[in-house]
């Protein structure tokens, strides 16, 4: 039988979804899934509701705190902020210029959680069915050209909320979706500045969007488990579109701050044998770790679907 995970681990989970959100086509989502954490995380957001509140108005501070398992949210924030903080610089840096080996990285480690998250999954007719439509529906999405948008705090608050529903479904990057909004480069300089103007609004959106959706995902998952795992397959596979790591552009835009942003591109052959060598030494590294953290999984005794 499964047992909670350790606070160091949950910690370490903390770390791996905050770096994989800074990454537009990265889903931290993915990262609860592959180390095995998702099922836990859903069980305990959705704790935030009327009863809790009900609980803290009669001072029952044990019973409110095991309802939204505060020994397993807290460590994980603590992870993803720190893990933010620290790594939006040098990931955010490397984006700008080692995409390619940054993304061969995440490619592997999505091939690798596919493989492995895929054997949860039910595969007659209507799984089959339910992993095409996460295939188009993450392909709708990864192919959408970025749009300009105002950055007020309105508009800062829905981008939130629609971003964390992205972050937490595997294979479907938020900071892919605040790219479309118009609102990544906007968000990523108010975390490096601590501008609370910008992230006031947009951790609202957040806290809100979070609340909303992830009652639908926990309700899917208990009433049609193995459809609902093959719909996630299929949106990470679908996602796979957006982080292959050689690409071209076809059009690009200067945005308010003066930095180049990129409209469109489309998938592209390595551009020599040794940057091929190189990508797919990384996916290795990628997939092998993948391997590594499921026997990880299995030493500490954390569930993989938790479903």
């Amino acid at each position: 039988m499964a047992t909670a995970p350790s606070v160091p681990y949950v910690i370490g989970c903390g770390l791996a979804m905050g770096a994989a959100d800074v990454v537009p086509g990265v889903s931290g989502g993915s990262m609860a899934f592959i180390l095995g954490i998702y099922g836990r995380l859903l069980e305990a957001i959705a704790g935030f509701d009327l009863e809790l509140l009900a609980l803290l108005r009669r001072g029952a501070w044990r019973q409110a705190a095991s309802r939204v398992q505060l020994g397993f949210l807290v460590p994980l924030l603590v992870g993803i902020g720190a893990s933010v903080l620290l790594l939006v610089r040098p990931i955010t840096w490397l984006y700008e210029h080692h995409p390619v080996l940054l993304f061969a990285y995440f490619f592997g480690l999505i091939v690798g959680s596919i493989v492995l998250i895929a054997r949860h999954a039910h595969w007659g007719a209507s799984g089959l069915v339910a992993m095409a439509l996460g295939v188009i529906g993450a392909l709708l999405l990864v192919t959408r050209v970025p749009v300009t948008m105002p950055h007020d705090p309105f508009t800062i608050f829905w981008s939130g909320g629609v971003a964390i529903m992205a972050m937490i479904l595997p294979g479907i990057s938020g900071s892919f979706l605040l790219l479309v909004l118009g609102q990544y480069q906007h968000v990523m300089e108010a975390v490096k500045g601590l501008d609370l103007a910008t992230l006031v609004p947009f951790a609202l959106g957040c806290i809100s969007g979070l609340l909303l959706f992830v009652r639908l995902l926990r309700w899917l998952l208990h009433r049609w488990h193995g459809q609902t795992v093959a719909l996630l397959v299929g949106f990470m596979v679908g996602s796979l579109w957006k982080i292959w790591p050689f690409r071209t552009v076809l059009e690009t835009t200067i945005n308010a701050k003066g930095k180049l942003v990129v409209l469109r591109d489309a998938l592209a052959a390595p551009a020599s044998p040794s940057a091929l060598a190189a990508a797919l030494l990384l996916m290795g590294i990628g997939v092998a770790l993948v391997v590594g953290l499921e026997a990880l999984q299995a030493r500490v005794g954390v569930e993989e679907m938790g479903g």
